[in-house]
């Protein structure tokens, strides 16, 4: 398994004048025991959305988007 997420995740709240305000929130690796994902947060939002996106994409114009924060799960098997 690879140590590099396939998505990260970010907190999307709306806001009245129109625009929205993106927070990264967490990382998504491919789930080491079959189809699927594992997602890690460090923050779980409560209202508002929880967008996911490839690392590469630039959600809402952002540039240089940082390094995870995250490291990949461990593998049990």
């Amino acid at each position: 398994m690879t140590n590099d997420p396939v998505l990260i995740a970010y907190s999307v709240k709306d806001r009245p004048s129109g625009e929205s305000t993106w927070r990264r929130i967490g990382v998504a690796f491919p789930h080491d025991r079959g189809a699927g994902l594992t997602v890690l947060l460090d923050a779980l939002r409560i209202d508002g959305r929880i967008v996911l996106v490839e690392p590469r994409a630039d959600p809402a114009g952002l540039k240089n988007l940082p390094d995870p924060p995250l490291t990949a799960p461990c593998s049990t098997s």
